[in-house]
């Protein structure tokens, strides 16, 4: 009797049954698959849009307050004498140079010696007793 019950449902035995149902789970899950992955690779593309957008609204904003400021001719003729060291005419223009760090005189000199020549070095290393009687 149990025999005819489990041919009575799809006319499948339980074994076949259980293989259709996994076969029909994996096509689920594979056809849902890419277009949750493209779900969300867009989300986080949208998201790093948005935080570029409020960045060149940040960047608007800020040239516009410069063309602002540029407007006035005070404003440029100090940039002009700031960055391009203008200067009316009539007006003597001095410019200081201050040294990054001031030079240390406790520091000893460099070696005052004429370099030797590269063969010079190369018989000083091949023959050690050398050294010593070539001092000039």
């Amino acid at each position: 009797m149990g025999d005819s019950r489990e041919h009575w449902m799809f006319g499948m035995s339980s074994t076949r049954r259980a293989a259709a149902l996994a076969l029909v789970v994996c096509a689920l899950a594979l056809s849902v698959a890419v277009p949750l992955r493209n779900y969300l690779s867009q989300r986080s593309e949208l998201a790093e849009v948005q935080q570029q957008q409020e960045r060149l609204r940040e960047q608007v904003t800020e040239l516009e307050q410069r063309k602002a400021e540029l407007q006035d001719p005070a404003q440029i003729e100090a940039e002009a004498r700031r960055r391009l060291r203008y200067v009316r005419p009539g007006e003597t223009p001095y410019i200081v140079q201050v040294p990054d760090a001031p030079p240390d005189s406790a520091a000893p000199p460099e070696s005052a010696e004429r370099p030797q020549p590269w063969y010079s070095d190369l018989w000083r290393s091949a023959n050690p007793s050398a050294d010593e009687g070539s001092e000039r």
